[in-house]
């Protein structure tokens, strides 16, 4: 859910509250009974909402370090590659110039 969404669901909570209660046929104490019910189903969808969204939020954070991991160890493995072909070049054994042609 959004950040609109949520903020939706809280206006309709309100208003259906405030409504239930300018229209309830019933005495204060089921009214404030009824309310208190309303409210902890909001409680619950929140907390619900909240679990997925904590739970999302760890993969998401999860796949983010894989990923990082897997960089980190190309580029290890170029460096490596990189320092090997240095020490290829450096340890080969000088070439001879190449013969020119003779001049008459």
């Amino acid at each position: 859910m959004d950040k609109n969404g949520f903020s939706s669901f809280l206006l309709g909570l309100g208003v259906g509250i405030g409504i239930g209660m300018l229209f309830a046929p019933k005495s204060g104490a089921d009214t404030r009974q009824l309310i208190k019910d309303k409210t902890g189903e909001g409680t619950d969808f929140l907390k619900q909402r909240g679990a997925e969204i904590r739970d999302s939020a760890s993969d998401m954070l999860a796949k983010s370090k894989e990923a990082l991991n897997r960089q980190k160890d190309t580029i290890a493995d170029a460096m490596e590659a990189g320092k090997q072909a240095y020490r290829d070049a450096v340890n080969q054994p000088p070439q001879p110039p190449a013969a020119e042609g003779t001049a008459h």
